[in-house]
């Protein structure tokens, strides 16, 4: 099995956060590109890769109360993720991507996954900041 982890800090609070990494119709914008998340009956989805132009059956699930978002393969059962939005203070929040290949073959490689994982949570940081921006204005 093989581990990755990224962590950062968004200057929103984390009921903020987890309202927009939680939303489904959003996942797109801030998931790793090239994914494609369709909602069947939750909480089952189907996450298309354009990489492979494979389907796969998945599970996604919410858990508002912990501000934590799970997901993970439903068939094949080879890899798992979350997502866990904590609050620091000062209105911030602190937001953590955790993902586990339980299969080799799936683990696209170390610079891949922190690259994906990176970007993955600046775009998330960008999609709170410009769901604030239009809240305010």
């Amino acid at each position: 099995m093989t581990e990755y982890e990224r962590s950062r800090t968004m200057p929103a609070l984390p009921e903020h956060v987890f309202g927009q990494a939680a939303d489904v119709d959003q996942l797109e914008a801030w998931m790793p590109q090239g994914l494609h998340v369709h909602a069947e009956d939750p909480p089952a989805v189907t996450v298309h890769e354009d990489r492979t132009h494979e389907d796969v059956s998945a599970l996604l699930r919410a858990r508002p109360d912990q501000m934590r978002l799970e997901w993970g393969t439903r068939d094949q059962g080879s890899y798992t993720g979350w997502l866990q939005v904590a609050g620091i203070g000062s209105g911030a929040s602190e937001v953590t991507v955790h993902l586990s290949f339980f299969d080799e073959s799936h683990d696209p490689g170390e610079q891949a996954v922190r690259g994906a994982l990176d970007s993955s949570l600046q775009r998330l940081e960008e999609q709170v900041r410009l769901r604030a921006d239009n809240a305010g204005g």
